[in-house]
C-alpha cells in the first residue's frame, strides 16, 4: 500500500525538505528503491537519488507527489565520452528525473585540460535545457588547491545553477569549512549540495549555517526521526 503523500511529523521534520535521500549503493535492489521512495513520501524529503537504471520505477512510485527523482550522470569519474553523458541526461529526463548530479571530467581536469572540462559541462547543461535542475559535481578530495579553484571557476563560468561538494571517492566527512571555502570562491548565486557521512540533524544545521542548501544522505530517516 502506498504511504500518504502528506509528510509524517518527526522531531526534525523541518530538515526533510533539504535532504536528498541517497539510494546509490551498488548492491541496491529495486525493492530497496521502492521502500526508499516510500520513506521519502512519508517524511517529505526533497528527492530520492537513484542510479539511472532505477529512475523510471522511482518516478512511477513518486508520481503525484512533491518528492522528485534525482540521478547522477557520468558518475563517478565523468570520464565517459561526452556523447554517452548527453544520452544519459536525455534518458534520465525522459524517464522522470527532475534533478541531475553531473560528474565533471576529472581525468581532463587532472590533465590540465580546463577548456574540455568547461565545454563538456556547458554541453551537459544545454542538453538538460532547464528540464532538470543540474548540480555540477565538485569531487574536492581529488584536487590540488589550484585545481579546486579552476574547477570551481569552470562551474561558475558554465552558469550551473547548483554544485555538489562530493566526498564519494575519498570518504571525507561533510565539513562546514568546505562549504565556506566553496561559497567564498563562487559567490551567492549557485546553490550548494554536500554529502559525506551526514548522520545527525545538528550536522545539517551546521552545514546550513555555512551556506549549503541540500544534503545527500543515506541516513535520512534516522536524521529526521532522531533515532
Amino acid at each position: 500500500m502506498q504511504p500518504t503523500l502528506n509528510p509524517t511529523a518527526a522531531p526534525f521534520a523541518d530538515l526533510a525538505p533539504y535532504i536528498e535521500h541517497s539510494l546509490l549503493n551498488p548492491d541496491t535492489k529495486q525493492g530497496t528503491i521502492l521502500a526508499g521512495c516510500d520513506d521519502a513520501l512519508r517524511y517529505g524529503f526533497a528527492n530520492v537519488c537513484v542510479t539511472p537504471y532505477f529512475v523510471n520505477p522511482a518516478a512511477q512510485r513518486l508520481s503525484g507527489s512533491r518528492v522528485l527523482v534525482s540521478a547522477p550522470v557520468g558518475f563517478p569519474h565523468g570520464a565517459a565520452s561526452l556523447q554517452s553523458k548527453l544520452a544519459e541526461i536525455r534518458w534520465c529526463i525522459q524517464n522522470g528525473a527532475k534533478e541531475l548530479d553531473l560528474a565533471l571530467n576529472m581525468v581532463a581536469a587532472k590533465s590540465g585540460q580546463w577548456d574540455a572540462v568547461h565545454r563538456e559541462l556547458c554541453e551537459m547543461l544545454a542538453t538538460a535545457n532547464g528540464r532538470a535542475v543540474c548540480k555540477a559535481i565538485y569531487e574536492q578530495g581529488l584536487y590540488s588547491e589550484d585545481e579546486k579553484k579552476r574547477v570551481l571557476d569552470a562551474i561558475e563560468r558554465a552558469r550551473a545553477p547548483f554544485l555538489k561538494i562530493s566526498n564519494a571517492l575519498t570518504g571525507k566527512k561533510a565539513d562546514p569549512e568546505d562549504v565556506r571555502f566553496v561559497r567564498a570562491q563562487i559567490g551567492a548565486r549557485i546553490g550548494i549540495k554536500i554529502d559525506g557521512g551526514i548522520k545527525t540533524a545538528q550536522t545539517i544545521r551546521d552545514l546550513l549555517a555555512a551556506g549549503a542548501q541540500r544534503f545527500g544522505c543515506s541516513a535520512s530517516v534516522a536524521i529526521v526521526t532522531g533515532k
